[in-house]
């Protein structure tokens, strides 16, 4: 009989399963597209059921053709989406409408009156974020002012509201588990990450009902048992974390200093800054970490919303490429001083500027200018938004000084040298680059008792190859002035 953590990584674009062995290595995987939903400008949306189908069919994928009968799925560790956010019938377990996605920007006119009124500087103080429609409370608000029914139906308990990791939970264990962890819960600007308790103040200046709300766990938990749904059931849930902590975790970023980027559909950078929850002068966020046995770890985070998007939308919006895999080759015979510079603000620009308005722009366009450069520079622009981020902790005085790095983009070696260049940083890629899956299977074995503590976990942690800085300073200021001009433009 052999043994595995089942780990469900639901993703802004896909649904993945994967199996892990107890050594932290990948046995089986299977991964689903969904459809995006674009209902007006800057509006994003998923269909949760189209969530839910794609998390059962990679589930029993994996487990029918990566797990005989006699072997033994031993916890399940759930990894999400972050901030997206969905309200359901509690009988039912329908959504009242679709998920609305971290990248919606539907409610940034109602975040600036806020900002107006001078709410920033507490909800700051509370949950470590900045007013912005990123975060799930906006989102939840506009639905139960715009869904008919839906206020009245909230305030009489009838309704459930939940990240994605709690939909999930919901669904796994029959409508039985209404629960979140400790990450989840710091990103929905209702959560005080001092207090670790959902805040009545955030709550009634958002108005929202508490009865929405789900019980915050640690993000190593019993959190429930699997029923009603196949070769999983009477397998218990141990493990949640969102997806950017649980890469985190999975890349053991446990030592204060320690950061991670993960390069999917956005990116984020995130220090790790121990039990002191650092306020930032320079709008990045205080979030949660972890917490482990009552104890939150916290980090330091930088947002950036379209980072593998962008490579995205050279492929299926402009149809300049037709693989991603097709990128490297072209930026390798691209100089990196071109003179290009794309701006991918399609749903507006995230840390350090915090800007839901900006739209997307190419700058330095030439009669010259073709494929290669277009794509190059959708590649840099990854690279530079990083380089952002840096400059912000940098201020903060918390500059990190070599970086794990894991997601798809960060199996493009040109991309990770000229992040190493213009960062001025080492850059390392790990072995095993799906790090968000590691660290939900990693969050679900410690409380399962397979892994016995985070120094076990540390001494696994493999690197496949380092990445260090070649370009000279003045050559990497220049193109870094130049996105700034770029930025300053829209």
């Amino acid at each position: 009989m052999t043994q595995y953590i089942l780990s469900i990584d639901q993703g802004t674009t896909s649904s993945r399963a994967i199996l892990f062995t107890l050594d932290g290595r990948i046995h089986a995987t299977s991964q689903q597209e969904f459809p995006q939903h674009f209902p007006a400008s800057g509006w994003v949306e998923h269909d949760p059921e189209d969530i839910w189908r794609t998390v059962r069919e990679t589930c029993d994928d994996v487990l029918n053709n990566g797990c005989n009968d006699e072997d033994d799925v031993i916890a399940v560790g759930i990894t999400n989406q972050r901030e997206t956010t969905v309200v359901w019938d509690r009988v039912t377990g329908e959504a009242v409408y679709p998920a609305i996605v971290w990248q919606d920007r539907r409610t940034a006119s109602w975040c600036e009156t806020l900002k107006k009124k001078s709410f920033e500087p507490s909800v700051n103080n509370k949950t470590g974020l900045l007013i912005d429609p990123y975060f799930s409370a906006t989102k939840i608000r506009w639905i139960l002012d715009n869904v008919p029914d839906a206020r009245e139906r909230a305030e009489r308990g009838e309704l459930a509201f939940g990240t994605i990791d709690t939909f999930l939970l919901w669904r796994l264990t029959g409508g039985e588990v209404h629960r979140t962890d400790a990450t989840n819960a710091s990103r929905t600007m209702l959560f005080n990450i001092h207090d670790q308790a959902w805040d009545p103040e955030l709550l009634e200046l958002f108005g929202i009902p508490e009865s929405l709300l789900p019980e915050v766990m640690d993000s190593a938990a019993d959190f429930g048992r699997i029923e009603g749904n196949g070769r999983l059931d009477g397998i218990s849930v141990m493990g949640i974390a969102g997806d950017q902590q649980a890469a985190l975790f999975g890349q053991t970023c446990f030592e204060t200093g320690m950061a991670k980027s993960t390069y999917g559909t956005g990116c984020f950078l995130m220090l790790n800054t121990g039990d002191q929850a650092l306020t930032s002068e320079h709008r990045l966020l205080t979030t949660v970490a972890y917490r482990l046995n009552g104890k939150p770890v916290y980090a330091l985070e930088g947002s950036i919303f379209i980072a593998g998007a962008a490579i995205q939308w050279l492929r299926d919006g402009l149809q300049l490429i037709r693989d991603a895999c097709e990128t490297e080759p072209l930026a390798e015979g691209t100089p990196v001083d071109h003179g290009v510079y794309l701006v991918p603000a399609f749903t507006g620009l995230g840390a350090p500027y915090w800007d839901p308005n900006a739209r997307g722009a190419i700058f330095g366009l030439t009669r010259d200018t073709g494929i290669k450069e277009i794509v190059t520079a959708g590649l840099q622009s990854v690279c530079y938004q990083t380089k952002d981020l840096q400059k912000a902790m940098e201020k903060d005085g918390l500059r990190p000084i070599t970086l794990r790095v894991d997601g798809g983009m960060v199996a493009n070696n040109w991309v990770l040298q000229f992040l190493a260049d213009v960062m001025g940083a080492q850059v390392d890629r790990p072995e095993l680059v799906e790090t968000t899956a590691l660290g939900a299977a990693y969050l679900a074995g410690l409380q399962a008792g397979v892994f016995k503590s985070l120094e076990e976990l540390s001494n696994m942690w493999r690197c496949d190859r380092s990445f260090s800085p070649v370009m000279t300073k003045e050559e990497r200021d220049r193109l870094y002035d130049g996105w700034i001009k770029a930025v300053s433009r829209l």
